[in-house]
């Protein structure tokens, strides 16, 4: 989910490779002389500053070198999508370490340039593209996304709510499933019938907005999907969904939204309108992958690494503005579903699930 840069970096040339410009290059230039690790990002068209995956991938590179200041970082910013595969060619003309690609557009630019080059290694955020040098990490954030499902019911003033995707890919449509398992296990326990509008699991078929980046068509899929009735709205459209938070925002109250990947409250405008957000861990996974690989540490690509509920990989970020709203029995039950995923007392399921 990507929201998009407000600064468009300029091109340099490579080699071969066309490359974007990285706007926060810390390189450590100053540093004894000897060999430094060297990780080098590649951003999807969302851009480094997308408040989303990249910029969690870059903040977890950026802790690594906190950490270990032998890491040299860098990052090239992505205009299009023919840009993935040049630009992660010219960081293996680069010769960096570690060359990290972000999100699960990604994928098919990361195998072809990880089969060209077996002795290069790669990390890639939000997809498995089953080659033995690219480090997958991926997030079951259908277990997060089943709290924050069971939430919305419990918080719903209409019996209705709706999510909606930018797109139908898994990165996507995982949320869609939790969020939607979760009002039903709300449903269950409660002899309730909270509608979900905007995605319906067993056939999957829902609203998307075609765009990760335009907040009208954000506002635009949320606005229909509250003239049907929901009072909370999952947007699972990275920069589309601003659209649908500073709507609600303005709605003075009508309706509230639960946010996706990074703390809404952290990077959006509109934490007044957010009543949780459905959060991926990527910056402790791209931090402890590149520790590890800067260490002399081989990064085995089965399992890779896969966030859970278990492993603090996923989780629902805090109520914020809303935690004196929300009843304390149903923060508890809440609480208590995170447990019992956690145990495998609750299995959630998805089609859209990393494989473990």
């Amino acid at each position: 989910m990507r929201i998009a840069s407000a600064v468009v970096a300029g091109g340099l040339v490579l080699g071969a490779a066309a490359c974007g410009e990285a706007p926060d290059d810390d390189n450590n230039a100053g540093g004894d002389g000897g060999k430094k690790y060297s990780a080098c990002m590649v951003t999807d068209v969302g851009g480094v500053d997308d408040k989303s995956f990249n910029a969690s991938a870059w903040k977890g590179l950026q802790e690594a070198q906190k950490e270990n200041d032998n890491i040299e970082i860098k990052n090239v910013q992505s205009k299009a999508e023919a840009d993935y595969e040049v630009n992660l060619t010219g960081f293996v003309n680069q010769q960096c370490d570690f060359i990290l690609a972000v999100g699960g557009l990604m994928s098919d630019a990361t195998k072809a340039a990880a089969e060209k080059n077996p002795n290069q290694q790669f990390g890639l955020v939000d997809a498995n593209p089953g080659v033995s040098n690219v480090y997958p990490m991926q997030f079951d954030t259908a277990q997060a996304a089943f709290q924050a499902g069971y939430l919305a019911a419990g918080m719903s003033k209409t019996g209705k709510v709706g999510t909606y995707g930018a797109i139908p890919i898994p990165p996507v449509t995982i949320f869609m499933d939790g969020f939607a398992d979760g009002v039903a296990y709300y449903n269950t326990a409660k002899s309730k019938n909270v509608q979900v509008l905007g995605w319906d699991k067993a056939t999957q078929k829902g609203s998307f907005t075609n765009d990760f980046v335009k907040q009208d068509e954000g506002k635009k899929v949320s606005d229909a999907l509250v003239a049907q009735g929901a009072d909370i709205v999952m947007p699972v459209a990275g920069g589309a969904g601003l659209g649908t938070t500073a709507a609600a925002k303005a709605s003075g109250g009508k309706y509230s939204v639960v946010w996706v990947d990074i703390d809404g409250c952290d990077s959006t405008p509109d934490c007044s309108a957010i009543l949780t957000t459905v959060v991926k861990n990527i910056p402790d996974a791209v931090k402890e992958a590149v520790l590890k690989a800067a260490g002399g540490e081989k990064l085995q690509s089965t399992p890779g690494f896969v966030g859970t509920l278990a492993n603090n990989g996923v989780s629902i970020a805090p109520y914020h503005d809303f935690d004196s709203k929300v009843p304390a029995d149903l923060k508890a039950e809440v609480d208590k579903i995170k447990t019992d995923i956690a145990a495998g007392t609750i299995t959630v399921t998805s089609k859209a699930q990393p494989t473990k």
